[in-house]
């Protein structure tokens, strides 16, 4: 009874629908879109690939190491995992993009959760001693859940994968039909990756994916207005 109460948590906060912002933003979408980089399915797929894979040896490698801090009873060492998602980020859009659902996750976990560790990572971040980046308040959730690392990776990913899907149905002409095949698809692929990100630390994060970091700063002062910059 206890896995398949894990399995509906699991889906719960990986739901589209759980209420930490993802709406709001294209993840560079909108500029590649506008652009004409990404103009229909097969771009779009290279598109959220590249996306997931920065995504994975970036923000996955941190809330791993993170996660396995909470265990380990190492609040400073959360700290550290949590600043070095800032330092990966090249552009400002990532940064505020990571820090407000960050912010909103532990909100909501908060509210959902009665643990003392949540309540005073959401302290810390509302004192500004953190930043609050969302792969570490997922991290946290987790944890906290008794969900397994492996959950977390796969959560985030599905997470990032999916928000870019989701923002690709209002400014690419592709369908339902066409995002999901990409979804399918993309999730046969998380398990090599996950492989990688599991031998990572925060030493190994890298996040060289150029074309990304261009997109966004077009967007960071682009007159696209559809989602947030």
């Amino acid at each position: 009874m206890n896995n398949r109460v894990n399995i509906l948590r699991l889906l719960q906060f990986s739901d589209s629908a759980f209420p930490v912002g993802t709406f709001s933003f294209s993840n560079g979408l909108e500029s590649a879109s506008f652009e004409r980089i990404v103009k229909d399915a097969e771009t779009l797929r290279q598109y959220v690939h590249s996306a997931s894979l920065q995504s994975a040896f970036t923000d996955c490698v941190a809330a791993k190491e993170a996660y396995y801090r909470i265990k380990a009873g190492d609040y400073e060492g959360l700290k550290q995992c949590d600043e070095y998602v800032i330092l990966y980020k090249n552009n400002a859009e990532a940064r505020l993009m990571l820090t407000r659902m960050g912010k909103k996750m532990a909100e909501l976990s908060c509210s959902l959760i009665s643990d003392p560790l949540l309540d005073r990572w959401l302290g810390d971040i509302n004192k500004s001693n953190v930043n609050g980046t969302f792969p570490i308040s997922q991290a946290l959730a987790f944890a906290v859940m008794g969900l397994d690392d492996q959950d977390l990776f796969y959560s985030h990913q599905y997470g990032v994968i999916n928000m870019i899907l989701s923002a690709a149905l209002r400014c690419v002409k592709v369908s339902h039909l066409d995002t999901q095949k990409i979804l399918y698809d993309m999730e046969a692929s998380l398990d090599a990756t996950y492989l990688k990100v599991r031998d990572m630390t925060l030493a190994n994060m890298n996040a060289f994916v150029p074309e990304l970091e261009v997109m966004a700063s077009i967007h960071e002062t682009g007159m696209m207005r559809m989602f947030m910059n």
